[in-house]
């Protein structure tokens, strides 16, 4: 079932670039090729996407319905299903944990044990639907702390909260008959703190709801007590997005993706969300992948984006450079669709043609028969990624829209 090209083969036998990666990138995706085998054929829905995030960026993917943003986020975090297949390709992970040392690794090569440490623990996903993900007969507060619970150790906690009860319970009884007991009690604890004994489950589970309380708040959730021991049935989708989110933040970890996490709510909600996620962002020290169609969102919120066309992703830039010079011919017909306040017009501009269906994709550069700059040279080659300014990449062999080559 696996087809992998020589130039797959040089990714993967080159090894040592995984050890020489860029002090400030943390994620690095490099020819990464997901299929599907269904009954018409094989859906060549990822072909060699490569991308970096980078430490404190908030990462956009852009695109059509269907061009592959929610595929390469799943294929990262290896949820790809059935009768999906990541077929060729490295996702190198940065992982800088607190207690012990960098750890430079291939996402696509850790066993599952391995990978269900960095899944939620590491790198966290908020899904697109919040009507959805959240398990219904659960509290969202249970939700949260199960996650805590799963993925940190909570034994400090744990004698923390110990202590802090005894000397509120000696506080409020100085003169009590076992206030020396409690002294010493006390004593005891606080001399296990460097290397604290593993909590009883009971004392885990109070800790990890506790924290769970201060997620639903630092998500600006209102009553954040009383939404822990509510259904998510109960709350608004809003609401549910922020619990969602702060589920997915409570481990904190280095990568957040939020798969079209605001598509399902109204503008005002979804402003406030973003604005949100950008505020943990540097609470956390994070990183953020957004996948989207609106650029708008893009707009208020990513530093980077990849836009993306059926499979590929055609152009790599910060934003203020995507904007304001796009070079793809599929990125400038994207931003001229985008309707302006100040232009009255009868008829938006649109992309003419369709997406390719990917069983049977076009050859060479996959967006010529949409492309009015097309010549022979791109149904025949796939165009090479060419830096035209510094970290402004493009796939293209008429950027901006010159047959003679960038004006």
């Amino acid at each position: 079932m696996m087809t992998m090209t020589e130039s797959d083969n040089e990714i993967h036998d080159s090894q040592d670039e995984i050890h020489t990666l860029e002090p400030d990138v943390i994620l690095d995706v490099r020819g990464l090729k997901t299929s599907f085998y269904t009954y018409e054929g094989v859906v060549k829905a990822l072909d060699g996407v490569s991308v970096q995030l980078k430490k404190g960026q908030t990462l956009a993917f852009v695109g059509e319905t269907g061009c592959g943003k929610s595929v390469t986020a799943k294929s990262i975090m290896r949820l790809v299903d059935s009768p999906g297949v990541i077929e060729a390709g490295e996702v190198v992970f940065r992982d800088r944990t607190l207690d012990k040392e960098e750890v430079i690794s291939d996402l696509l090569k850790l066993s599952e044990d391995e990978m269900r440490h960095i899944r939620g623990n590491r790198i966290a996903i908020v899904f697109q639907d919040p009507a959805t993900y959240p398990n219904p007969v659960f509290r969202v507060g249970d939700q949260i702390a199960e996650v805590i619970s799963l993925h940190q150790n909570l034994a400090e906690e744990a004698l923390v909260m110990k202590i802090d009860r005894l000397e509120e319970t000696l506080a409020e009884n100085p003169q009590a008959p076992n206030a020396e007991e409690i002294k010493e009690k006390i004593s005891e604890y606080k001399s296990q703190l460097d290397d604290p004994p593993p909590p009883t489950d009971d004392d885990k589970k109070k800790v990890a709801k506790k924290k769970a309380v201060e997620m639903l708040k630092m998500v600006r959730m209102p009553s954040p007590e009383e939404i822990a021991n509510q259904y998510p049935h109960e709350l608004s989708g809003g609401m549910r997005q922020r619990a969602l989110i702060a589920m997915s933040l409570s481990c904190n970890p280095q990568i957040l993706i939020c798969d079209e996490a605001t598509t399902a709510l109204d503008v005002t909600v979804q402003a406030q969300v973003l604005n949100l996620l950008n505020e943990l962002k540097a609470d956390f020290d994070s990183s953020i992948i957004i996948i989207t169609h609106d650029l708008g969102v893009v707009a208020e919120t990513c530093t980077h984006v990849a836009v993306m066309y059926a499979g590929v992703v055609v152009e790599y830039a910060s934003t203020d450079e995507l904007f304001s010079d796009p070079v793809h011919p599929y990125t400038s017909g994207l931003l001229r669709a985008i309707p302006k306040l100040t232009e009255k017009v009868d008829r938006l501009l649109q992309i003419k043609g369709m997406v390719p269906n990917l069983i049977t994709p076009p050859t060479g550069c996959r967006f010529h028969p949409r492309c009015e700059f097309a010549t022979s040279i791109c149904s025949e080659q796939r165009p090479p990624r060419e830096e035209v300014k510094p970290g402004h990449l493009v796939e293209c062999f008429h950027p901006q829209g010159s047959v003679k080559g960038r004006r």
